[in-house]
């Protein structure tokens, strides 16, 4: 892809289907050279950047394909950086495609995935990092994602690791000169401030990397399982937190033998909600398979809703039920959290909430008494939800990564710096440490582009969509 950004392209960029607008984009050194011939209403090849012009375009044939608004920009401030015209026309795929295939016929190639974006990473506008935000932007479908995405395209993240990689550049580079003066035996970076120096980036990584999580869950949703015994109350729960009828509510212990899955948002963050049957030994082929299922989705989750109806339900019989499930997903525990909702408080009212407190696991922080049938205390128990996820609103101020890439490429760095410190407690040459430094800036590197690969743009901006 790299061997081609001299050609000029186009492509549609707005999505398929029929719409009011539709939009072609043509970026390169001859887009405004061609978009003019077939343009009529402006000469475009002298009108200044940044300028929108009403006309028509005709074919070769002088067939009017469509009126339009030119919009022009010219290198270099542009997306690209190079020349760019877009034609904001009516919706029609027959006319965008028309229009497309008249300046395929003269000259313009047609853009590969994400090909507008990789020439405006490769041509300085942006780096790396800046670029993924982009497609995130694109995808982000709650104000959570839409958040963390402008501020990664805004260069929040890139400036952190700039930071860092500058910072461990200038020691590296005392460290490169003593390699020059290897035989004189002289130091010119103090293995103290290089240690500390060291230990201060680990922790800004450390940071970073613990925030994946969060970041994760926002990106992707939350999995929220709704767990319990049944005829518990889980499936009115359901409905409760959705203010819909989503779910089949019955007296009849096993109503819900598969699972149902909705989204719910709660202060812009999206809680993929999955409402499972009930958890109790059965007979019954189906409902084992249900249960089965359950378990499954209890090991996948990030958050489970435990409900438990307080008129049925002993603090012993919780307990014993929390062993159970918590015994299914050890290996998930850590990044797991558990809410126990005792339900069914209006059949019971003197139900006292402490009374299945257990220590080190059920208290206060984690236990709300609702009624799931009357909605009482549902506004609540969402709040208590969102803080599950978000302990801090402050949280959501601090960088937060969110790929999956500068998650591997940190955790990578974080092993150099830890090899950097091993060899300066066991005393190593200077040349290991400065491989194991280089390395370090390799990673940092990876994540706004330093450092790339032909291999990696491909991966990276083949997810776009054509047109971005």
């Amino acid at each position: 892809m790299i061997n081609d950004l001299g050609d000029t392209i186009v492509a549609v960029a707005t999505p398929p289907g029929e719409g009011a607008i539709g939009i072609v984009r043509l970026s390169g050194k001859q887009a405004i050279e061609i978009a003019d011939q077939f343009f009529y209403g402006k000469n475009l090849t002298r009108v200044e950047g940044h300028t929108i012009h009403y006309g028509k375009i005709k074919d070769e044939n002088d067939r009017i394909i469509d009126e339009c608004l030119a919009i022009v920009f010219r290198s270099p401030r542009s997306y690209t950086n190079e020349d760019i015209v877009e034609f904001n026309c009516h919706g029609s795929s027959y006319i965008l495609e028309e229009i497309v295939q008249l300046f395929l016929r003269h000259g313009i190639r047609h853009a590969k995935k994400g090909e507008f974006t990789l020439r405006a990473f490769l041509n300085g506008q942006m780096d790396l990092s800046q670029a993924e935000a982009i497609a995130d932007l694109i995808a982000s479908n709650n104000e959570a994602t839409h958040e963390l995405a402008m501020k990664q395209m805004r260069g929040g993240f890139s400036d952190e690791i700039k930071r860092l990689r500058q910072e461990l550049i200038d020691f590296a580079a005392l460290i490169e000169l003593e390699l020059d003066f290897s035989e004189e035996d002289v130091e010119f970076a103090d293995r103290t401030k290089l240690r500390a120096l060291v230990t201060e980036l680990q922790e800004a990584i450390q940071k970073l990397l613990n925030s994946f999580r969060l970041g994760n869950v926002l990106k992707n949703g939350v999995a929220t399982v709704i767990a319990g015994r049944p005829n518990a109350g889980k499936s009115t729960l359901l409905n409760a937190l959705l203010n819909e009828e989503r779910a089949i509510v019955s007296e009849i212990a096993g109503t819900t033998r598969d699972t149902v899955e909705e989204v719910m948002n709660i202060n812009g963050v999206l809680f993929r909600l999955i409402d499972t049957a009930g958890i109790r030994v059965s007979e019954d082929q189906i409902e084992k398979m249900g249960v089965s299922r359950t378990m499954e989705k209890i090991a996948q989750s990030t958050l489970v809703i435990y409900v438990f109806d307080v008129t049925e339900t002993t603090p012993r019989d919780l307990w014993e039920d929390a062993d159970r499930f918590l015994d299914a997903s050890k290996a998930i525990t850590a990044r797991s959290s558990q809410i126990f909702v005792a339900n069914k408080m209006d059949l019971n009212p003197y139900t006292h909430p402490e009374d299945y407190y257990r220590k080190g696991s059920i208290s206060y922080d984690n236990l709300v008494s609702i009624s799931a049938k009357n909605k009482m205390n549902i506004e609540y128990l969402k709040e208590r939800l969102y803080k599950a996820i978000i302990s801090s609103p402050e949280l959501l101020d601090q960088t937060i990564i969110t790929n999956n890439r500068h998650y591997e490429a940190l955790y990578r760095a974080d092993e150099s710096l830890g090899a950097v410190v091993d060899g300066l407690d066991s005393g190593i040459s200077g040349d290991l440490i400065a491989l194991d430094i280089r390395q370090a800036l390799h990673h940092l590197g990876e994540i706004t582009g330093e450092i790339y690969t032909d291999d990696l743009l491909d991966s990276i901006f083949g997810r776009f969509c054509i047109g971005k």
